[in-house]
């Protein structure tokens, strides 16, 4: 199992006071300051809050098997491209205890867990899913972005035995994705919400495999909605 040291991130700071974070997983292939850059070309500034950090951690390079085992920034391995095929447990399973140790650090710094919100795009999205409703489920939620998990996933065989309140789940996905098929995220959707974790599933209408303003917008709202702004009581 890979051992990786503290992950790379980029930051976008709160401009008040901080109580509350939010961890941004990219796609593949991409970087923590490349969908921060690409977010904030799509809302023509930051996604930003007066009292929520909001971090762009970078995924270690890994030989990437659909990509013929070039070397690519992937949360996790797979085998394939598709939700009917099992999952590369090892490496998703490595990637979260490096995942742990942000949230660990955001907890040192006096950030409560039900104060912080985990989620990504595309691959982003799944490696999130993975985080929260295996190893963290007392954060305050959890957003995927065009995203899918596997057919007989871990995340629902950990779900089936659960019995605790479990984080809402925030997604969204265009209608016309090509990559990550519309009813890949509708199933695993269904599928979630079918063993207790409560559900939004937006779809976007004529959108690829990508972000768009109002889907960002109406994130934006939710980890509002998720994570409000507190009174100096802690």
């Amino acid at each position: 199992m890979a051992v990786h040291g503290a992950l790379q991130r980029s930051v976008v700071a709160p401009t008040g006071r901080h109580s509350a974070s939010v961890i941004f997983l990219h796609g593949s292939g991409d970087t923590g300051q490349g969908i921060r850059a690409w977010i904030k070309q799509v809302l023509n500034q930051d996604l930003s809050f007066q009292h929520i950090k909001v971090l762009y951690p970078t995924a270690p390079a890994r030989p990437y098997t659909p990509m013929r085992g070039s070397l690519s920034t992937v949360w996790f391995d797979r085998y394939k491209i598709s939700n009917d095929c099992p999952e590369h447990i090892e490496t998703i399973d490595s990637m979260c205890q490096d995942l742990t140790g942000l949230i660990d650090d955001e907890v040192k710094n006096g950030i409560r867990k039900n104060r912080i919100l985990l989620g990504g795009f595309s691959m982003g999205g799944g490696m999130a899913m993975h985080l929260a409703y295996r190893y963290h489920q007392d954060v305050a939620g959890v957003f995927a972005l065009s995203s899918f998990l596997n057919k007989n996933s871990a995340v629902y065989q950990a779900l089936t035995k659960n019995e605790r309140e479990l984080p809402e789940l925030f997604q969204c996905h265009g209608t016309v994705d090509e990559l990550v098929l519309h009813s890949w995220g509708e199933d695993t959707n269904r599928m979630l919400k079918s063993l207790g974790v409560p559900t939004a599933f937006l779809s976007i209408p004529n959108l690829y495999h990508e972000l768009n303003k109002s889907e960002l917008e109406k994130l934006q709202a939710w980890i509002l909605k998720k994570l409000p702004e507190k009174p100096n009581d802690e």
